[in-house]
């Protein structure tokens, strides 16, 4: 299990312990926290490794991958440790690479359109972002915003991890999409009132909408 992390000194103790029961190893990447994130995630039992300025998810999440396979990791799960997500569904999320059906899971909150908790103008910038992720990756995705992923270990290599904020979830899946990975999807719960994003909603859907198309203008210009 990965958690990247930034400042979450709050949830990350809870979210390790929490990991723990359904990993063999966490692994928190602190990015440059000023607070107690390291620490805390030390006591609660993770592997913790800490960028001494902030890099960046797309950083941590290499960082994290490549410390990951050292320890001899044979499938992967990402996770966002503000508090968003559940542990106790980490097992349906690999149990497509445990079945040899994947090698890349995606979850998400819209898979069957069951989500009723996604605030209306969060879920119209998703449509755009999935769209436009879509079409850059050739998948069809429900959710490709998504930072709660299981991978088999033997992905890594084709992974870039060149986006420097939160558009690294739409670079991994045009890499998957690219590497023809077998994708699956399985429905994941959220919850909204722990969102400790340190950005605004729209500014981060702008931003990563910027990088999606730059990623398109780059392939096709190449």
């Amino acid at each position: 299990m990965i958690l990247p992390a930034y400042n979450e000194e709050i949830t990350i103790g809870s979210m390790v312990h929490l990991s723990r029961l359904y990993a063999d190893k966490v692994i928190v990447v602190d990015d440059g926290s000023s607070d107690r994130t390291a620490e805390i995630a030390r006591k609660a039992g993770a592997e913790v490794i800490v960028h001494k300025v902030n890099k960046g998810k797309g950083r941590a999440l290499k960082t994290g991958f490549e410390t990951a396979i050292f320890l001899g990791a044979d499938i992967i799960v990402t996770m966002d440790s503000d508090g968003q997500h559940n542990p106790a569904e980490i097992p349906k999320l690999v149990a497509p690479i445990i079945e040899g059906k994947a090698e890349m899971v995606n979850g998400s909150r819209y898979l069957n359109h069951t989500d009723k908790n996604t605030p209306a103008y969060r879920r119209i910038g998703q449509t755009i972002l999935d769209k436009f992720t879509n079409i850059n990756s050739g998948l069809k995705i429900t959710d490709s915003q998504s930072g709660f992923r299981a991978f088999a270990a033997s992905t890594i290599e084709n992974f870039r991890f060149n986006a420097q904020g939160m558009a690294i979830e739409s670079e991994m899946l045009a890499d998957a999409g690219k590497a023809g990975f077998r994708i699956k999807e399985v429905g994941i719960g959220v919850r909204y009132d722990v969102d400790g994003s340190t950005k605004k909603p729209l500014y981060h859907g702008l931003e990563v909408l910027v990088a999606i198309l730059k990623d398109m203008i780059f392939k096709k210009n190449i």
